[in-house]
């Protein structure tokens, strides 16, 4: 599960939007492996919910009464003991009408619940990756690569989520550090505000030439925008599919997407397109 920062900052960010959190920051130093903080504006935790957050296979986003219908990103409880068990994990957090409380684990040893100054959500920090298992650092690739994975995980949680704001910072160095992305929470109903998050992120030139898709058929629907073939690219980098709001690196939707422009676009010419198919949780597939 934890095989790289930027593994690391796509569970703990869509910890945040389980949690409904319109704004997300996340601080990385050293390419994430020193540093990862993500802080979000979230329903935060309890005191009592912190050990339990840090327990294998404990989650409070499912209830048990139907495991297929499951609709938040994490439910298997396995994320943050897992980070708890690499590296030097803290976490405070403040739910509505109680105090700020925060725990330390560090190489899957957890200390004490102890009172935080918090004024909402949750701050999850984690330090020096892999210190438990150090021989897995090896395989991490250098800092600049690490930090461009980070920026992708975010990139793409951004597309999917245009309702909530996003800003990703490198604290390499110490200060203030630098601003390496942001996306600002947009408003208006789903098109608008995807329309407004493409656009800052992709670029004018995308959405100007894309058309908006909402189409239903045997009980799955497709939204999101697809460029017209003028706008064909040279590799596939601006194919982004998502599944009920999950990205995901799928052969056959990759796959289903070009054959659908097999018709207008040459053998070495690939769409751009940014889709999001939506599937009954129930649904066998």
């Amino acid at each position: 599960m934890v095989e790289r920062p930027a593994s690391a900052v796509k569970e703990l960010v869509e910890n945040a939007l389980d949690a409904g959190a319109t704004r997300m920051s996340v601080d990385i130093a050293d390419g994430g492996k020193t540093l990862i903080r993500v802080t979000d504006d979230g329903c935060g935790m309890t005191a009592d919910d912190l050990p339990l957050a840090l327990s294998r296979h404990a989650t409070s986003k499912i209830d048990g009464s139907d495991l297929l219908d499951i609709r938040s990103f994490g439910f298997r409880g396995e994320a943050l003991p897992s980070l708890g068990a690499v590296g030097r994990l803290a976490i405070s957090s403040r739910a509505p009408g109680q105090d700020g409380a925060r725990i330390f684990c560090e190489g899957g040893r957890l200390g004490p619940v102890k009172p935080a100054a918090l004024s909402r959500g949750t701050v999850v920090e984690l330090r020096d990756l892999f210190y438990a298992t150090p021989a897995r650092l090896k395989f991490l690739r250098s800092d600049r690569a690490e930090l461009q994975a980070v920026v992708e995980v975010l990139r793409r949680l951004a597309m999917a989520e245009p309702g909530a704001g996003f800003t990703l910072r490198d604290l390499t160095g110490g200060g203030e550090g630098r601003l390496l992305f942001r996306a600002d929470a947009q408003s208006g109903d789903l098109f608008q505000a995807l329309r407004g998050r493409l656009t800052g992120i992709l670029g004018q030139d995308f959405t100007e030439n894309a058309l908006p898709v909402d189409v239903e058929r045997d009980g799955l629907r497709l939204r999101g925008f697809a460029a017209l073939p003028t706008y064909s690219r040279g590799s596939s980098a601006q194919q982004y599919l998502f599944v009920n709001g999950r990205p995901v690196l799928d052969r056959m939707l990759y796959g289903a997407l070009r054959a659908a422009y097999f018709d207008v676009l040459s053998r070495d010419r690939h769409p751009a397109a940014v889709l999001n198919l939506i599937v009954d949780p129930a649904r066998s597939m």
